[in-house]
């Protein structure tokens, strides 16, 4: 199954990926993301590929509450 949906969400500062993964993994385990190999610094944001719309969906109601 390929990588279909995107949800590009407010993400700013170093480590933007390390950042999203170690909460990933706490809080959506459930939900297969696939990431970029870098983003800039200077990026305020970053974009995740998921496999459903239900994935998308269910990763934009847990990024509400998430902080980073």
């Amino acid at each position: 199954m390929s990588y279909k949906y995107s949800c590009t969400f407010p993400i700013s500062g170093g480590d933007k990926l390390s950042r999203f993964t170690a909460w990933a993994k706490e809080h959506a385990a459930d939900i297969a993301v696939n990431l970029p190999p870098q983003v800039p610094i200077k990026s305020e944001a970053l974009t995740v590929r998921l496999r459903s719309a239900e994935d998308r969906r269910k990763l934009i109601e847990r990024l509400a509450t998430a902080q980073f």
